[in-house]
């Protein structure tokens, strides 16, 4: 199956993209689901039955706000931020939705969705239950569903895919390991975006794919500069406040004296991936990259390649975004980008992966340094846990961004020094970190059970 850069990248909302958006996604779904078997008519009452880490640290990334917003039909790259406390409020108030828009029953919180934090369904961790009743009582229907990261929502069918069911024509330089990439990229001399050129546009127009990286652009542009702008406090009862509108004040009001620090790059760099990570934990709009826990990785490496290398326009941003999405795509296939599966490393790791990669290209670098590149910056986040305090994606999440963008361009630097030649392989290091995954303890993994989250008291 390949992986298109909007399977990769999605305009949302935050906090997370597996607890919030593949949520929202899942309920609506299950809704048009019913209109499809002609059934939704019929509907009277509905149960949503929340498992697993979606329980456990679902009301930190507003779970049930998602859940809410999706059976009224709303969509998570459509949704105006500004509009959902109302609206949840006003469900909340009077206790019941109107589905789709549509019809309206009764829905009571938690009866109607309690929230299982000691059970699992059976295929992964990030599990819902949607129930349809009629109005005698009777079962109409009854589906489960997978919110497995990046917004990636599977029902039990499309489990062993691992991607969403959808027709797909076969394109012209297919690959699934890092390996594979190089043979294609080297036997045809082409470059790792010109390889995705190839396949984005054997799918699609180029203008719609070039059309749609500039809205991806434009989203991630928009969500800095107004993380930059915006001060206060997050919500969820942590109290953390907001630092990126006073981090960007001061380099603003600094600049003669910045001139004697050759590293102030690195105070902008940190100020870009924080401003997204703040906006994405007040539940502002943002870019899966490939999830929102790490959404500001990307975009924080990206403006840096944009504002003091990119001689290209927007040819050096789509062949940024394209060699991203190649290096993604190589994570979701053979591990994860699921906090919930596999820690932080499968989020936080996997970005700076990508953007490493990525950067790596843009600046003039052969498809083995790319795949240097990628490889050294998930090697060194290997066993990275995903341990929220408060279930908040906050702390530790907003600063490890950070830390991710700059170890990107570290990542970058180091590969562009060399020939290429290392000893370990991208598919190597993506093998340890699934395993890594796999052998990692639950409490590690987006449940706040442990790490941080049990040692620093959540008051």
């Amino acid at each position: 199956m390949f992986l298109s850069v909007f399977d990769l990248f999605k305009v949302g909302i935050g906090p997370s993209s597996s607890h919030t958006v593949g949520p929202m996604i899942a309920a609506r779904r299950f809704l048009l689901s019913l209109e499809d078997s002609h059934l939704f008519s019929d509907v009277a009452r509905l149960r949503v039955d929340v498992y697993g880490s979606l329980a456990l640290t679902g009301l930190g990334h507003g779970t049930d706000i998602a859940i809410l917003l999706g059976l009224m039909g709303e969509v998570p790259d459509q949704i105006d931020p500004e509009i959902i406390q109302d609206a949840v409020a006003e469900a909340r108030r009077n206790k019941s939705l109107t589905l789709l828009g549509k019809k309206n029953i009764a829905f009571r919180e938690p009866d109607d969705m309690p929230f299982l934090m000691d059970e699992l369904l059976p295929h992964h961790t990030n599990g819902l239950a949607f129930y349809a009743f009629d109005e005698k009582g009777a079962l109409l229907s009854r589906d489960n569903y997978y919110s497995v990261g990046g917004g990636f929502v599977l029902s039990d069918a499309e489990l062993g895919r691992n991607t969403p069911d959808k027709a797909q024509e076969p394109v012209p330089y297919p690959f699934n390991t890092g390996d594979e990439l190089l043979a294609v990229c080297e036997s045809n001399e082409l470059s790792v975006a010109e390889i995705m050129w190839a396949n984005e546009t054997a799918l699609m127009p180029k203008a719609e794919l070039v059309s749609g990286m500039d809205v991806i652009w434009q989203a991630m542009e928009n969500c800095i500069d107004r993380g930059c702008n915006v001060r206060g406090t997050l919500p969820g009862g942590l109290k953390v406040e907001r630092r990126a509108a006073q981090h960007h004040k001061d380099l603003c009001t600094s600049q003669e004296r910045q001139l004697c620090d050759p590293t102030v790059i690195l105070d902008w760099i940190n100020l870009w991936a924080l401003a997204v990570n703040e906006e994405n934990a007040a539940g502002g709009r943002v870019v899966t990259a490939p999830t929102n826990g790490a959404a500001g990785i990307i975009p924080a490496v990206l403006r840096y390649f944009d504002r003091f290398y990119n001689r290209r326009g927007m040819d050096g941003i789509h062949d940024f975004l394209l060699t991203a999405t190649a290096i993604g795509s190589l994570y979701k296939k053979n591990a994860s980008i699921s906090g919930a599966e596999v820690g932080c490393q499968g989020e936080v790791g996997v970005a700076c992966s990508m953007a490493a990669g990525a950067l790596t290209a843009v600046m003039g670098g052969s498809a083995r340094q790319v795949e240097n590149a990628a490889e050294i910056g998930m090697e060194h986040n290997l066993g990275l846990t995903c341990d929220p305090i408060g279930g908040l994606v906050q702390v530790p999440c907003i600063e490890r961004n950070a830390m991710g963008a700059v170890k990107a361009i570290d990542a970058s630097r180091l590969a562009l020094r060399g020939d290429g030649k290392h000893m370990v392989s991208l598919d190597k290091v993506i093998e340890t970190m699934r395993q890594t995954g796999e052998d990692m303890k639950v409490i590690y993994k987006e449940t706040s059970q442990g790490g941080l989250a049990v040692n620093v008291v959540a008051c």
